[in-house]
């Protein structure tokens, strides 16, 4: 595996479950993969679940691992092509990158959409770069539109919790006062439907997601009428992706808070979310404390989808 950025690039999902519990039940018998190789972790923006759960995991593959801050730790740089860099940005992508590259034997890279231009975050601007001039594997730890990592772990959580062959699983919007990307739902639902669960994704009209995404997932606007007979309940806002709305917040509304009335209409089910979450606003404080909560097993896979992604990574650089 060269590339890391959408469900396709884990090729067979079952397969790629059943080798990620495998390393979960045994995490360092795959350390001789990883010596004498280095990660390099690239962080345009906060984190972290991603920064400690990735790093972790190239430890117990036995790699060295560096850390850099992208704007904080280095020179700003500069992601445009053609401009004239008489501003604060000292160094540019083109010489960056393989710079980088010439440090390390694989790259993870997070960037979030900047919400303003949506051809530019969809085009993955700034990770397709590094997949094009690095000359070194690239994995995506966020990027504009996606975020594989936590959906590989959302699967994995769902597998080992679920209690039927193909469970109803339910994306539902809930409010947020800031503007959020779209890249954990794009990838949660692209993921969910991949592994053949019945996905159900609800928000209100105007908070439509790319239907590269959601291609084979029941879209719900009535959200008491998508929790019914639910088995997992994922909770996520995001911000308007149609035009000419991209990037705004077109609801605040409460009513879509995820509360202990919503799921008793559920069979029982789980409660999930990537995290940081907004308590009272995303989820009520009895829901995500109640026993029907996995956040914490769910975070806790972040590192067991990273050891695999990793893992697949190394295998393929030997």
């Amino acid at each position: 595996m060269k590339k890391f950025t959408r469900v396709t690039d884990i090729g067979d999902l079952k397969a790629a479950v059943a080798e990620a519990l495998e390393v979960k039940a045994n995490r360092f018998a795959y350390k001789h993969l990883g010596q004498d190789k280095t990660l390099l972790m690239l962080f345009f923006n906060s984190s972290l679940r991603t920064r400690l759960s990735t790093q972790k995991a190239a430890m117990n593959l036995g790699m060295n691992v560096m850390v850099l801050d992208v704007n904080q730790g280095a020179w700003k740089l500069e992601t445009e092509r053609g401009v004239v860099m008489d501003g604060d940005k000292a160094e540019h992508l083109l010489e960056a990158i393989p710079v980088m590259a010439s440090y390390c034997d694989m790259i993870g890279v997070r960037t979030f959409a900047g919400l303003a231009n949506k051809a530019d975050d969809y085009n993955e601007k700034v990770l397709n770069q590094f997949i094009e001039y690095a000359g070194k594997p690239v994995f995506s730890m966020e990027a504009a539109t996606g975020h594989p990592l936590q959906a590989f772990a959302d699967i994995i959580t769902i597998e080992e919790h679920k209690t039927k062959e193909r469970p109803k699983v339910v994306l539902t919007w809930a409010p947020h006062p800031k503007a959020l990307p779209q890249a954990v739902p794009n990838s949660f639902a692209e993921w969910t439907v991949a592994a053949g669960y019945d996905v159900v994704i609800t928000h209100p009209h105007g908070y439509e997601l790319d239907p590269r995404f959601t291609a084979g997932a029941t879209i719900e606007y009535d959200q008491r009428k998508a929790f019914e007979g639910a088995d997992f309940i994922y909770a996520k806002n995001w911000s308007a992706y149609a035009d000419p709305n991209y990037g705004k917040i077109l609801s605040t509304d409460r009513s879509w808070t995820v509360d202990s009335e919503k799921m008793a209409l559920t069979d029982n089910a789980f409660f999930m979310h990537c995290l940081p979450v907004r308590r009272n606003m995303i989820v009520t404080d009895e829901v995500i404390e109640s026993p029907g909560s996995i956040v914490i097993p769910e975070a806790a896979n972040r590192e067991i989808s990273a050891q695999t992604v990793l893992k697949r990574i190394l295998e393929g650089t030997k």
